[in-house]
């Protein structure tokens, strides 16, 4: 099924997902399964982004990764399959639902054991973890964005990498009209005007903001 979240021509993308490794079988379940049984399957990352994170983890030689937004763990599992075998993964939701899916494909790959699911908001839980993360993955909701950035950059090391989802919000960000879109609007211009990151706003899939700290 294509991905409905993207900026890109529908032919481009798939010319695209035709030049790319291609995820494993678990992960192609797992994209059937969240269709089948979620209200808003479009929540889940792209085939594209997926490996894109993957690769992102494997480029910043990343030890520990922090995830704001598990739904049903697409993300967290690839980008799972980029740490090294004691490497953790560190990552947080409120759906009970879209957790228990999560849960079982984790159990079921030799990657699931790098991976910590924190249930509640993930406010509160940024407050008992301990830094340095070496890559930090937004995309939960999006009037915290702001918040999360604020709670994020703190927990980063020099030179770790932040990333968040859904940037470009459908190309709304240019006329914003809803709270979520003036959120996204807010959080670009924060990323953008903070000394302490070098940053740069991509036009994958829905936008991906990447952040360096410094």
């Amino acid at each position: 099924m294509a991905d409905t979240l993207t900026l890109v021509p529908p032919q481009v993308e798939e010319y695209a997902q035709a030049h790319t490794e291609r995820p494993g079988a678990i992960f192609e379940e797992l994209r059937e399964t969240t269709y089948a049984r979620m209200k808003s399957p479009q929540m889940q990352v792209g085939r594209m982004e997926g490996t894109f994170l993957r690769m992102l983890v494997k480029l910043a030689h990343a030890r520990r990764v922090l995830e704001l937004g598990t739904f049903t763990g697409y993300s967290a599992l690839m980008m799972a399959e980029g740490l090294p075998d004691d490497g953790e993964l560190v990552t947080c939701d409120i759906d009970q639902k879209a957790a228990a899916v999560a849960r079982d494909f984790f159990s079921r790959s030799p990657h699931g054991r790098k991976i910590q699911l924190r249930m509640g908001p993930a406010l509160e839980t940024l407050k008992t973890l301990r830094g340095p993360f070496d890559l930090a993955f937004i995309d939960a909701d999006k009037q915290n964005y702001g918040a999360y950035y604020d709670a994020v950059v703190p927990l980063l090391r020099s030179g770790g990498l932040l990333v968040a989802d859904n940037t470009l919000w459908s190309g709304r960000v240019l006329q914003p009209q809803s709270p979520e879109d003036h959120a996204i609007v807010a959080f670009n211009a924060k990323v953008a005007a903070d000394p302490r990151v070098e940053k740069v706003l991509l036009t994958i899939r829905d936008g991906m903001m990447l952040a360096l700290k410094r």
